[in-house]
């Protein structure tokens, strides 16, 4: 059923019943993926009121609270939940840990990895694809419900789906194609990166293509890296800075002999802000 089809028959049920937490529940939740936060806070409040236990109706409550900026309420929710977050009215800044998410969950649907700075909120430590109009550094808002699953050091991590961009990040997307003679010559530049506090990834090794049952459940064997997979010698290096002037002296320098730097251009900027 589309959405304002049952939208209009919880509106009736509603009218027969206002007290019904389940109805409101379900209202605020298709205004939660329709990012109407002011529609689903209403809702999802008013839900909380009638069954202040419900686990799944806190936790939309506390996502349309943040949603909102309004934190006496995500502080006061996450408290009730038994989440390690203090009671009070300033912004949630904490550290809860790495977490993959999935940006565009409907169309595209990358999975990068960030850190969690509240149950729902999550700033970027990958560096996306710029075709997903999201980057390394950006505060995503993300669903309180796993979609997928991801490894990384032997432990498994729920992939929770981005709801919406929340804080946008200072970096741009670069991105570097070049031509190296073996491992120790990729590695160089890398590590060069690296000493100068510039993001970097090398796209051509780490990035994996999930099937959407892989995607959105675990990976399978047929997804496996290749161990025995030859050398190439042309990678793409996502790159997460400021500008590119620090950049391009890192790879002029790394240039020599067989090393080449066959494209260097900027691929997505931050949103301009008033």
């Amino acid at each position: 059923m589309p959405d304002e089809e049952a939208l209009a028959v919880y509106r009736q049920v509603l009218q027969l019943d206002a007290d019904r937490p389940e109805t409101h529940y379900n209202v605020g939740l298709i205004y939660k993926y329709q990012a109407k936060w002011p529609e689903s806070f209403e809702h999802n409040k008013k839900a909380a009121e009638l069954d202040p236990v419900d686990e799944a109706i806190n936790w939309n409550l506390a996502i349309a609270a943040t949603a909102l900026r309004d934190w006496r309420t995500a502080r006061e929710v996450w408290n009730r939940l038994g989440k390690n977050v203090e009671l009070g009215t300033d912004p949630i800044d904490l550290n809860f840990g790495i977490t993959p998410v999935r940006l565009n969950p409907e169309d595209g649907a990358e999975v990068v990895w960030g850190r969690r700075i509240d149950p729902v909120r999550a700033r970027i430590e990958s560096i996306p694809f710029a075709s997903s109009g999201f980057r390394c550094g950006d505060i995503v808002l993300h669903d309180g419900a796993a979609v997928g699953h991801r490894v990384f050091d032997d432990r498994e991590y729920p992939v929770f789906n981005v709801l919406e961009m929340f804080e946008p990040s200072r970096l741009s997307t670069f991105e570097a194609e070049i031509q190296a003679v073996d491992v120790s010559d990729l590695q160089e530049l890398l590590s060069a990166l690296d000493k100068s506090g510039i993001e970097n990834e090398d796209w051509t090794t780490t990035v994996r293509h999930l099937c959407r049952q892989c995607s959105e459940g675990r990976p399978h064997d047929h997804h496996d890296d290749d161990g025995n997979a030859e050398w190439i010698d042309r990678h793409v290096i996502g790159i997460a800075a400021i500008d590119a002037i620090a950049t391009e002296e890192i790879l002029r320098h790394w240039v020599k002999g067989a090393r080449k730097l066959l494209r260097f251009q900027l691929r997505l900027s931050p949103p301009i802000r008033h």
